[in-house]
């Protein structure tokens, strides 16, 4: 008897596994096969593109793709575009949102609590609802397609999710650890500096990289709000249409594509662990 219901138990856990690897295959296949089959059309001639029956290896496999993107699109000014408005986004609303978040942690009036929400809830606004006033008091500004201008706008859009996982991070830290380094005659600059901002490193590092990633994807910033300077995310709908007018030439389609996804690819595969770690030390206690 006793035999009967553990060879059921192990059955039952051999079933479970089993299970739970086919889902995991299942869903793994329907994530990463896209990310692969644009890979793979990135490095397909244009005439092969859509042959019957469907290669998945290409034959004949080429760089042509990307040597056009560098050569007639000017693949390179936009990754330095790219480059530098997201880099100094990622440096300068960092540190803002650093300043920001230990404030709202340590200093508590009705007035500060209701400054937060008030940060917190822009996120609720979609991008469009703002889109027209913003976009004429850029122009009034001179800010209106102008590094300084899709800086301050990339930075504006990726403050209230950094302060709010920050300031949560900071709420956890024990203000003992404060009060003990000002016994020892520690002042606020160096309080802040050598003892919390070390302890933020994971929670920092977690921010800036969902911010790099949230940055590259950002489509609509730099559409509207810019026309001589452009960004990868944008540069995927104003590509040259090649010998057919009519055609969409998914080559480069594919292969901008896939310039676009690879450091998403490496930062969340090597980062993974400080992400979801980051995510929920900071998002535990709101």
């Amino acid at each position: 008897m006793e035999k009967n219901i553990d060879l059921k138990y192990k059955v039952y856990r051999w079933l479970t596994v089993v299970i739970k690897w086919v889902l995991f295959a299942l869903v793994a296949f329907f994530i990463l096969f896209p990310v692969y089959w644009i890979f793979i059309s990135s490095i397909t001639p244009p005439g092969e593109l859509f042959k019957k029956p469907i290669d998945y290896l290409p034959d004949h496999p080429t760089l042509d793709s990307y040597t056009f993107l560098i050569q007639n699109v000017g693949l390179l000014a936009k990754i330095g575009s790219t480059v530098i408005i997201i880099g100094v986004t990622l440096v300068v609303g960092t540190i803002i949102c650093v300043m920001g978040a230990y404030a709202f942690a340590r200093f508590r009036s009705k007035a500060i609590s209701l400054a937060f929400g008030f940060i917190v809830a822009t996120m609720l606004i979609p991008e469009v609802v703002t889109a027209r006033p913003l976009y004429e008091f850029m122009q009034k500004v001179k800010l209106f397609d102008t590094y300084p201008g899709l800086i301050i706008l990339y930075i504006s859009s990726v403050i209230p999710f950094t302060v709010l996982i920050l300031r949560n991070f900071v709420s956890e830290i024990p203000v003992s650890l404060e009060e003990a380094a000002s016994i020892d005659g520690a002042n606020f600059v160096q309080r802040l500096f050598l003892v919390v901002l070390p302890l933020m490193k994971p929670a920092i590092a977690t921010v800036c990289i969902i911010n790099f990633i949230n940055c590259l994807n950002n489509f609509f910033t730099p559409l509207y709000y810019s026309n001589g300077i452009q960004v990868l995310s944008v540069a995927i709908v104003q590509l040259p249409l090649r010998d057919n007018m009519y055609g969409v030439p998914w080559d480069l389609v594919s292969a901008m594509g896939w310039i676009i996804l690879l450091p998403i690819i490496i930062f969340v595969a090597v980062f993974e662990k400080q992400i979801m770690d980051g995510i929920m030390a900071g998002g535990v206690k709101a």
